[in-house]
């Protein structure tokens, strides 16, 4: 009676190996970009060597102010969105370790007992037949589908790259937050060198409101020339006063950032920038598609979704499962004898014939999402250099309007200083000194905001270039799984 179920079995197995190499994915090749062999606006910019070691991970250190140093470790180690997104990639881990599981046999063990009456009615009822009895058994069963089609070791290692997407997500969080709380830190830094200036021109303006003042006293100057002078001195104080709640504002988000409550928060303020623009080594083109998370979190996306498509060729070949169950079953004591012992096991297979195209629907479907990740990685990588391109041109730009702003400032505060002489000395108006009052300021709050948009420029090409990011940090491929087979303490917290 055995030798049918061997030959059975024999048959199937010797099909399923002849059959197994036909499921596997398309050869996983990326696509090629046609790569510039420089930056068509690098302008003062110097080409980074691998001498030069590029970008480090600690970048905001290039802007040389311990303020901002201190905040952007609170980043690092309690951004609740940046833990959050930790965790994503830990559970991404752990679904490594879900799909591998099914490579291994999954036993189990049992046990049942019950207290039974039967009917006193019941057809076919013999006389001998007790109407009350108990069943006890127990016994073990063991089970294991042999990955002949390769579905679960295409599924693993689809899990494996989606987690090395995911840490590749984490890590263009972190860049984000970081380049996020520096640009916020640099705007507020700018707020404070404006509130500087703000306050030197009401300085300026009371100044002349007393002076007009005298001279409406000695008769020799209007009462507009008055009204004039505290008008202006007025509407600077109320945009002063609006600059303030842009900058308390800004202390909010940076507090929320290092995950403090804006409450009591407080950064204090200074008069001059305390952060500088860095020389920012930008490497080749081709370097950036080792240097930014986003780029390799698509690329790592792609590879999945052509690993997909070997999962999805698996549902056209046959499920077969191998299982074995024994125990011991008896109506009441003595279970633990050979004649109430029981076992079983056998091989199944079963192979469906007709669908109505839901096999051949999904193996679509999964050719489309791979067609539709190596789309968005064309374009993740377009968007990156158009980045870089950007910020290149950004500060070129930049770097020459503050030279011109500065020397337009200088003349402003020149001519501001000449017309109070010649209204002091009755050689003009006060409208002329108001008008160069207006310009000065102006000018002033100009050459500041250049300033503050170049610091700005240099985070955004920091970031641009992946912040010091490189492939080698990516985690490998067979070293993500979290927790062992035989492992059932400190399941809390995954193995880092």
């Amino acid at each position: 009676m055995r030798r049918p179920i061997r030959g059975i079995t024999a048959a199937l197995a010797s099909s399923a190996f002849l059959l197994a190499g036909c499921n596997k994915p398309p050869k996983y090749t990326p696509p090629k970009m046609a790569l510039a062999p420089s930056w068509s606006g690098e302008g003062v910019f110097k080409i980074a060597t691998p001498q030069d070691g590029a970008l480090r991970g600690d970048w905001w250190t290039l802007f040389g102010d311990a303020e901002l140093n201190m905040l952007e470790e609170k980043v690092a180690a309690n951004n609740p969105d940046l833990q959050a997104s930790a965790e994503r990639y830990t559970q991404a881990r752990y679904l490594i370790t879900e799909s591998k599981a099914g490579l291994m046999p999954h036993v189990g063990m049992g046990a049942d007992t019950s207290d039974n009456k039967s009917s006193e009615n019941r057809l076919f009822r013999s006389p001998y037949d007790p109407l009350y009895g108990t069943d006890e058994g127990y016994g073990g069963e063991a089970s294991w589908e042999p990955d002949i089609w390769s579905k679960i070791r295409n599924t693993t290692l689809m899990r494996k790259q989606l987690a090395q997407s995911t840490a590749a997500d984490l890590a263009l969080t972190r860049l984000s937050l970081q380049a996020e709380l520096a640009e916020d830190y640099v705007e507020l830094r700018g707020l404070d060198v404006q509130d500087a200036v703000y306050h030197h021109s009401i300085d300026s303006y009371k100044n002349a409101v007393q002076i007009t003042q005298i001279r409406l006293k000695g008769e020799i100057a209007p009462r507009s020339d008055v009204t004039r002078a505290e008008n202006q001195l007025n509407s600077t104080e109320a945009q002063e006063l609006n600059l303030r709640m842009r900058r308390e504002i800004l202390e909010h988000a940076i507090a929320i950032l290092t995950n403090q409550t804006p409450t009591g928060f407080h950064i204090p303020s200074v008069e001059t920038f305390t952060v500088h623009v860095p020389s920012i080594p930008v490497g080749v083109p081709s370097t950036l598609l080792q240097r930014r998370p986003d780029i390799a979190s698509a690329e790592r996306r792609m590879a999945a979704a052509n690993t997909d498509i070997g999962v999805a060729k698996a549902a056209f070949y046959p499920d077969i499962r191998i299982s074995a169950l024994a125990g011991f079953s008896d109506n009441g004591f003595g279970l633990a004898d050979l004649a109430n012992s029981l076992w079983s096991y056998g091989m199944s297979g079963a192979l469906p014939l007709f669908e109505g195209g839901e096999r051949r629907a999904d193996l679509q479907r999964s050719h489309a999402e791979y067609r539709q990740a190596t789309d968005e990685y064309r374009s993740t990588v377009l968007n990156a250099f158009r980045e870089v391109e950007d910020s290149l041109s950004r500060l070129r730009y930049l770097s020459g309007e503050e030279q011109k702003r500065h020397l337009a400032t200088q003349a402003a505060l020149q001519t501001q200083q000449m017309q109070m002489q010649l209204y002091t000395g009755d050689l003009t108006s006060y409208l002329e000194v108001v008008t160069a009052q207006i310009a000065a300021l102006d000018s002033h709050l100009a050459e500041v905001e250049v300033q503050t948009d170049r610091l700005e420029g240099a985070v955004s090409m920091i970031r641009a270039l992946g912040g010091g990011w490189d492939l080698t940090k990516l985690p490998a491929q067979d070293h993500q799984e979290p927790m062992k087979v035989l492992q059932y303490k400190n399941l809390d917290h995954p193995a880092s």
